[in-house]
């Protein structure tokens, strides 16, 4: 798997985590933060996953298609909480740089698994 096919999967992955470390981070500073609890480790987790699937796919890993399946899953996760506090800028940010990774994340999936049915069986993880 070529690292230039899936440039802006790595891109959208990189874009999100960003966004996701700056949100959690902006929600640590809101006068309610204990009520963005779980926005703030969404956050922290999909930053987390999309980092190593960036990673996965910028060394052409085998996996990297099964890893972005479930990146696509987290991220959707992280867009659907925080869109619940888009009045507050950095969730509504979020949440579009996560709808974004997850679409590019699925994209990425379905074009590895077309070359893994040609080649070798896919690993299941």
């Amino acid at each position: 798997m070529r690292r230039e096919m899936f440039q802006a999967c790595i891109d959208a992955c990189n874009a999100c985590a960003d966004d996701c470390d700056q949100c959690a981070s902006a929600c640590l500073e809101e006068d309610a933060s204990e009520q963005l609890a779980r926005c703030i480790a969404l956050d922290v987790d999909c930053a987390a996953i999309c980092r190593v699937a960036a990673g996965y796919m910028a060394r052409g890993s085998e996996l990297a298609g099964e890893l972005c399946a479930a990146t696509a899953v987290v991220c959707e996760r992280c867009a659907e909480e925080c869109a619940q506090h888009v009045h507050m800028g950095h969730c509504r940010v979020c949440a579009e740089a996560c709808r974004r990774c997850a679409q590019e994340c699925r994209r990425m999936a379905a074009t590895a698994g077309a070359q893994g049915a040609r080649g070798a069986p896919a690993p299941v993880l």
